[in-house]
């Protein structure tokens, strides 16, 4: 059983409090037998002595040494109507080192006068004075050695050592035993759990079922339950994403090569001979790239190799208006919609630095998931993005006068496949333009969102971008 384990610390612990109890135990006993032990001579020694009290006559030398030797003492003393007599006597074996009052005396004195008997292996000649008993005088006094009475603590000692530390071995093993039922079995449970859930994760049946009696281990197992299926659903959900973006990666594939087959004749409408043929084709043809530039990042993006933005200076203002146009076409297509306004507040000389399709891409998701919020209550309203700069950042706000956003798309606004507050939408736009949006340093932040409409800011930081504008000056 090592220390490091749960119940070898417990084992440990457990014999360390056995042994503070055998020492409380075993110092008061002592001390206690020592004191008996002290008057128990007293009471022998003036047992003694009655027996010279009762006759006048004297008694013999033989008689008065078999008398003494019987109390275990050397010298007896009575004090008697104040009147000091001693009462019987014997050659002292060495001079008194050390007297003791038995009848007044503290416990903390007594338990520091037993430790240091037993501490001292000489034999000693001390005097202890106590009470007589039942008031036959003032008091009594007595001379003896300390070796019966060192070897009687010793003895006593042992016996009450062993017998108190059966007791005490029992108790600790049932101590033990409790709580290994208690505690180690229940939390090696929980370990079995975790490791039969570390082995397959996305196996509900690993999902541990909260059943300990213990509230604190109830406590637990809930808790682990319940991250146990936050885990399980996660990654349930991850081998979906993975498993959508496999297919998404091979429809992108195929989509590209149409797209680019698609632009090869759209370039040809441009030499047509119909004026309003040739005004549309550059559209189609921008819409066109950015549909196959569209395919290649996602086939980027299914390889983990998000790119970089390709950074060119251009109009905020003229790229507001292709995202506003082509949403305004959108906004006529339901039947029975309420006409959409879309205001601009955008100075026409305003120029940023960033990757212009990927803007495009951003703001675009932002004005199409606006529109389509106000198309869903089938009542006019109002899309207005306006722009700025100063000296840091240039910002682009994006508001609408639609419902608001329900509270569960405001809590996973920008995290894939939960943001959605649309029927039927998927919950990408959104993560897809954060992501774009932090891959040119900045960040997009809902402002509000309430009954009264929905405004999200974009940022774009100068310094970044600064940056970069002039790596591309060096590399040309």
């Amino acid at each position: 059983m090592s220390l490091n384990s749960l119940s070898g610390r417990f084992a440990l612990i457990t014999g360390l409090f056995v042994l503070l109890a055998e020492l409380l135990i075993l110092l008061p006993a002592i001390s206690n037998y020592r004191l008996d032990f002290l008057e128990s001579r007293l009471e022998r020694a003036q047992i003694a002595s009655l027996a010279l009290l009762a006759t006048d006559e004297s008694l013999a030398t033989d008689l008065e040494s078999e008398l003494l030797e019987n109390a275990g003492v050397f010298n007896v003393v009575l004090r008697r109507n104040d009147v000091r007599q001693l009462v019987l006597s014997s050659p002292i074996p060495g001079p008194i080192s050390a007297t003791y009052d038995l009848r007044d005396q503290p416990f903390w004195t007594s338990i520091r006068d037993a430790l240091v008997q037993l501490a001292d292996p000489q034999n000693r000649v001390i005097r202890v004075i106590g009470a007589p008993v039942n008031q036959a005088g003032q008091l009594i006094e007595i001379t003896t050695d300390t070796e019966r009475l060192r070897t009687g603590m010793i003895d006593y000692g042992l016996r009450l050592l062993l017998i108190s530390a059966a007791f005490s071995i029992l108790t600790a093993l049932l101590l033990n035993l409790a709580a290994q039922r208690l505690l180690l079995v229940p939390i090696r449970r929980v370990i079995n759990h975790m490791t039969a859930y570390a082995s397959a994760p996305e196996d509900a049946r690993a999902i541990i079922t909260p059943n300990a009696r213990l509230t604190e281990l109830n406590e637990a197992e809930t808790a682990l339950a319940a991250m146990q299926r936050t885990v399980t659903s996660a990654l349930k959900q991850k081998d979906r994403l993975a498993q959508l973006g496999q297919a998404v990666a091979r429809i992108s594939h195929d989509l590209r090569n149409i797209l680019t087959t698609a632009q090869i004749f759209a370039d040809r409408l441009e030499t047509s001979a119909d004026p309003a043929v040739r005004r549309a084709a550059p559209k189609l043809v921008n819409s066109i790239s950015r549909a196959v530039n569209l395919c290649e990042t996602t086939l980027a993006f299914g390889k983990a190799e998000e790119p970089a933005p390709s950074l060119s200076r251009f109009n905020l203002s003229a790229l507001v208006s292709e995202v506003t146009e082509g949403e305004a076409l959108a906004s006529d297509q339901p039947d029975g919609a309420q006409p959409i306004e879309f205001l601009t507040d955008i100075p026409p000389s305003l120029m940023i630095r960033a990757d212009r399709d990927q803007l495009f891409r951003v703001l675009s998701n932002l004005v199409r998931n606006a529109r389509q919020a106000i198309e869903a209550t089938r009542q006019p309203g109002t899309i207005e993005i306006g722009a700025g700069e100063d000296e840091q950042e240039w910002w682009i706000r994006i508001g609408d006068t639609g419902p608001g956003l329900p509270r569960k798309a405001r809590d996973f606004l920008f995290q894939p496949f939960s943001g959605g507050s649309r029927k039927g939408g998927t919950g990408l736009g959104l993560a897809i333009a954060a992501d774009l949006v932090r891959n040119h340093g900045g960040r997009l932040e809902l402002l509000r969102s309430d009954e009264e409409g929905t405004q999200f800011i974009l940022h774009l930081p100068r310094e970044l971008a600064g940056l970069a504008s002039q790596a591309e000056a060096v590399a040309g």
